[in-house]
């Protein structure tokens, strides 16, 4: 009797299971796909990692077609195509990665820069860095194990800059007939900067890219301080003190024009990225401002005094003579302050 019942129930377990099968055929189907379909993608993985671009797109392709709702795979193959500069295919993968998750903000951000820095589609991208802002990503926080919140704040922060940065490009790429409405759109990039420091707070970029918008719209003085809290954030980068000095030989500010031209001059000579045609434009106009300043006040003297201004101590490295730490320090220091900086902030003497 055991046996027979033994026998029953395991031959209704089978027919369940073919039933199954029969009426939901589809959905096993569809299952035996996605497996095969992440297969494809992990093999993509593998030939990326291996450089070989070739067999990473054919797995990819394959991967999708059988699990088109792979979301990562899509952002992935957008990444790939954007790297090689192939901008309407990567915004064709951005596109579905997002259509298939929605809430998906790195795809929303990627497709925002490429319509924003490749193809200046202005509008289309700050309405995708504006739905960044808006999403409220799921926050998962596990002590000492994991938390996204500080990444989740981070994103929604570079999604008002590079919003700010959309609205620069689309001012300054605006046709003749409608460049009075480049003060706006200025002034739209300095509303998203301003909400982005908020969020990322001291950083270099969104100082010195909030000065260049105030610089543009004629406002010197919020321009000038800008530049200098950009300076005093990351002292070693020339643009700063390039553009700071522009400004100043723009409102005949000569003396500090030239003390931050021979900083940006001698920061873009030891920059390895740097052309030739930066370093001579900012050689050619730090002449031009010294001649200037010259000639406006008949003589170019510099006080001396017998006074000690503290002994420099070098040391003697594989043929070279290298300032020691606290000559390192002097310069660091010289290079974080900010020629001008009394006039912008009010406090200079009248």
């Amino acid at each position: 009797m055991k046996r027979f019942f033994r026998r029953f129930f395991s031959l209704l377990f089978i027919l369940v299971i073919l039933a199954c099968g029969y009426y939901y055929r589809h959905w096993f189907i569809e299952q035996y796909n996605h497996a095969k379909g992440v297969y494809y993608i992990y093999k993509g993985d593998q030939a990326y990692s291996a450089d070989n671009m070739g067999k990473t797109l054919e797995y990819y392709h394959k991967g999708l077609e059988l699990y088109p709702k792979h979301y990562e795979a899509w952002f992935n193959l957008g990444n790939i195509y954007a790297v090689h500069e192939d901008y309407y295919s990567a915004v064709d993968a951005y596109e579905h990665a997002i259509e298939a998750n929605p809430k998906f903000v790195l795809a929303k951000m990627n497709l925002g820069i490429v319509y924003s820095e490749e193809l200046g589609f202005f509008d289309e991208a700050i309405k995708q860095f504006d739905e960044v802002t808006k999403i409220k990503p799921f926050k998962l926080w596990i002590p000492f194990v994991y938390s996204n919140i500080k990444s989740a704040k981070a994103n929604k922060g570079l999604a008002f800059f590079n919003k700010g940065v959309a609205y620069r490009q689309k001012a300054l790429y605006l046709p003749i007939d409608k460049q009075y409405l480049a003060y706006e759109y200025l002034g739209h990039a300095i509303t998203a900067y301003t909400e982005s420091l908020k969020i990322l707070k001291k950083n270099y970029d969104l100082y010195y890219n909030r000065g260049v918008a105030h610089h543009l719209r004629g406002e010197y003085k919020q321009a000038g301080l800008d530049y200098c809290k950009a300076i005093q954030t990351h002292p070693m980068k020339f643009e700063g003190h390039y553009n700071l000095a522009v400004l100043l030989r723009r409102i005949n500010k000569n003396r500090e024009s030239i003390a931050e031209l021979e900083k940006a001059a001698l920061l873009i000579s030891e920059t390895p990225s740097s052309s030739s045609v930066q370093t001579a434009y900012i050689f050619n106009l730090l002449n031009e401002v010294t001649r200037r300043f010259i000639t406006s006040n008949d003589y170019y003297t510099q006080k001396l005094t017998d006074e000690p201004v503290g002994a420099i101590r070098y040391t003697y490295i594989n043929g070279r003579i290298v300032a020691d730490e606290e000559f390192d320090k002097a310069m660091f220091n010289n290079f974080k302050t900010c020629a001008g900086f009394a006039y912008f902030s009010g406090d200079e003497e009248k």
